[in-house]
């Protein structure tokens, strides 16, 4: 039911790098991110850090993970903000607080400065209707 899931995160200047794959380790079990540096306008290095999960059990147990420790204020949002997370193509995109995550504490958040995630829903036909359908099987709170 899930095709795959990314996610990137930023490493800014004032950020260790190691805290910040510690806190993807929280989300995901035996990260191995992809790592690229580029810079910000003012010349400072900024290092990305990204992955796309393929494998079923790790995209299942990181479902599970979401079922299990998301706060029930979290699910209501993703419930109430299903629509808009969701684009026609079935991906359905979610941002988690980097330091809530460092801290072992799963937070949505609408910062920039976090780890966005981005689930491929499988659907068929591939559709925005479709994919909010198989989303309401594989999350128990919807």
């Amino acid at each position: 039911m899930i095709h795959n899931i990314t996610y990137r995160t930023f490493v800014y200047g004032t950020e260790d790098e190691e805290k910040v794959i510690d806190a993807i380790s929280y989300l995901f079990s035996n990260p191995l991110p992809e790592k690229t540096i580029t810079e910000d306008h003012f010349g400072n290095n900024i290092v990305i850090l990204s992955d796309k999960i393929t494998k079923k059990r790790l995209n299942r147990d990181f479902i599970e993970f979401l079922n299990e420790n998301l706060s029930s204020e979290d699910k209501e949002i993703i419930k109430n903000e299903l629509s808009r997370r969701m684009d026609e193509k079935g991906n359905l995109f979610l941002r988690f607080d980097k330091q809530e995550a460092l801290d072992e504490n799963l937070k949505l958040t609408y910062s920039g400065d976090a780890i966005h995630v981005r689930i491929k829903i499988a659907s068929y036909p591939v559709s925005k209707d479709n994919a909010i359908e198989v989303a309401h099987k594989i999350f128990n709170f919807l």
